[in-house]
């Protein structure tokens, strides 16, 4: 089993026009079951055209209703990437997933706020993230696919690069993945740490996780607070930025520490406070969580 997507998820590519969209679109789609997987794309200017053989709609809601879509992945540029996520949820999409970096927080915070009010099902993963892999099954995003191997192991994590890097050691350590989430690092963004920790400690295949952060927020914290209660499955756990002076936004909108808040000695004490073993050594996440398997 897996999180969130499996080979049977059908994806509609939302800026299939753009460079980034085709490059991408075109690098999920000859991964693992991507051809059955990557079935459509969207641009209102360009309907009834394709993208190398995937048929292009003039909306989200067309797409599902010609090609039956589950999820949507976003590479829409900032302006309209917001307006891009809520035509996806609109449609009543199980999943979208927006990789575009720099949208307005004005604009995520509307976003955000009118899902709420209208009770919308549809999970969002993003902005600002490398996306979601099922190893050897399915990819939707940016991350390099001939890192993964299938296997046992979750990670969630606010940083691309860094989830690069765990997963990284855990496949050279023999050790697979169930599904890697990057949930971006943006302040106001969807599924959180504790949302993608609840779906790990459900899913029978998983056994373990990697759990990666950042200065800013309070987000690690909740989860750590949840994990000790709920939590069936042993979490190692990294926090990025343990030498960030406070004040000063580190790479992701999110990482700054406001008010003394959010430092990553706070986060890690609390995450071990929280029977999460954790180390400052990013080099050292593949070996730490092998050693907490039982």
């Amino acid at each position: 089993m897996s999180i969130l997507i499996d080979k049977n998820t059908r994806v509609v590519t939302q800026g299939i026009t753009g460079k980034t969209g085709q490059f991408h679109t075109r690098m999920c789609r000859d991964y693992a079951n991507g051809r059955n997987c990557f079935v459509a794309g969207v641009n209102p200017k360009k309907a009834g055209e394709d993208f190398e053989g995937i048929p292009i709609y003039a909306s989200v809601r067309e797409a599902k209703e010609q090609q039956g879509v589950t999820a949507s992945v976003i590479y829409v540029p900032p302006p309209g990437a917001a307006a891009a996520i809520w035509e996806a949820v609109e449609a009543d999409l199980d999943l979208v997933i927006c990789i575009t970096e720099g949208i307005p927080v004005r604009d995520m915070i509307e976003v955000r706020d009118r899902m709420r009010k209208e009770h919308r099902r549809t999970l969002l993963v993003g902005p600002n993230c490398p996306g979601v892999i099922t190893p050897e099954e399915i990819k939707i995003g940016i991350m390099p696919g001939h890192i993964h191997r299938k296997g046992r192991i979750g990670v969630v994590s606010r940083s691309g690069t860094l989830t690069y890097e765990a997963v990284g050691q855990l496949t050279e350590l023999g050790l697979g993945q169930s599904s890697a989430v990057g949930i971006g690092g943006d302040p106001v963004n969807g599924l959180k740490h504790i949302d993608v920790l609840k779906l790990f400690n459900d899913d029978p295949e998983t056994d373990a996780v990697v759990m990666i952060g950042e200065i800013g927020g309070g987000d690690e914290e909740v989860a750590a607070h949840w994990a000790r209660e709920h939590m069936k499955k042993p979490v190692v756990g990294f926090i990025a930025g343990v030498t960030a002076p406070p004040g000063k936004r580190m790479g992701h909108a999110g990482a700054i520490i406001s008010g003394g808040k959010g430092t990553a000695q706070e986060k890690l004490a609390v995450m071990e406070a929280c029977g999460i073993r954790t180390t400052k050594n990013p080099s050292e996440l593949g070996s730490l969580l092998k050693s907490v398997l039982r």
